[in-house]
């Protein structure tokens, strides 16, 4: 499927998603945001790689799936998806997910890993893997992405970054991450590190990874870690160097 029909296709599953979550007889509140609105911003990538060409058959891992959104949306379409999250930090204790999937009566497999342990994935090699919005909400990404380089051929990703600190220093050519108080973004205790541009190339470069395709949206002009209103997010998609 073309990027732009895919675009199309997240939208309209969005509406059916709405509904069925509405219809399941939740007792606890559902992730509050749109996850299916990732392939907007992933248009660019995926026009230039699509992603039949990147899952090649194989099965597709969503980690940090949220409620399930994109992995149901993308078992709709005919790929083989498994969500990885962890219900101690997910919205709702991965119950979201669990009802969609009964709901649905879907085949999207669900497996509870604390990516801030010594962790293993359900399987041992993947062709492609969704890293979406997770990676400033781990305590140690740089061995999270080096143990996800030995697993995943390639990596869909996004996460938060910063060109100014909060005191207004330029930060986004310079290798750095600023870490986050518990308060200090979205009263949000799970909101680690923002990294900088040049900072978040530097941990795909040591880690494994190499960038195949980049792009930013949101603040692009004064994005500041601790403002949420000054939000900038990166949107990769990485090939690894140490996948076998």
């Amino acid at each position: 499927m073309k990027a732009e029909a895919l675009e199309k296709a997240s939208s309209a599953y969005a509406a059916t998603l709405k509904e069925a979550k509405r219809r399941a007889g939740a007792d606890f509140p559902w992730y509050p945001y749109g996850s299916l609105y990732n392939f907007t911003h992933l248009k660019t990538i995926l026009k230039e790689n699509p992603l039949d060409t990147l899952v090649s058959g194989g099965p597709i891992l969503d980690i940090g799936a949220a409620d399930g959104d994109v992995a149901f949306f993308l078992e709709s379409l005919g790929y083989t998806v498994g969500i990885v999250d962890h219900a101690l930090t997910n919205f709702n204790g991965l119950q979201g997910a669990r009802k969609l999937r009964e709901y649905l009566r879907s085949s999207v497999t669900i497996d509870d890993v604390d990516l801030d342990s010594y962790f293993n994935l359900p399987a041992s090699n993947y062709n492609l893997i969704l890293f979406m919005g997770i990676l400033y909400h781990l305590k140690n990404p740089f061995y999270a992405l080096e143990t996800l380089s030995r697993h995943a051929r390639h990596l869909l990703m996004s996460t938060r970054i910063a060109r100014f600190a909060p005191g207004g220093q330029p930060i986004r050519n310079i290798s750095v991450a600023y870490l986050l108080g518990p308060a200090e973004s979205n009263n949000d205790a799970t909101n680690f590190w923002i990294f900088s541009e040049k900072g978040l190339m530097q941990l795909f470069a040591r880690t494994g990874w190499d960038v195949v395709s980049y792009v930013t949206v949101g603040d692009i002009k004064s994005s500041d870690p601790a403002r949420n209103d000054r939000d900038e997010r990166a949107f990769a998609l990485l090939r690894s160097r140490t996948f076998t």
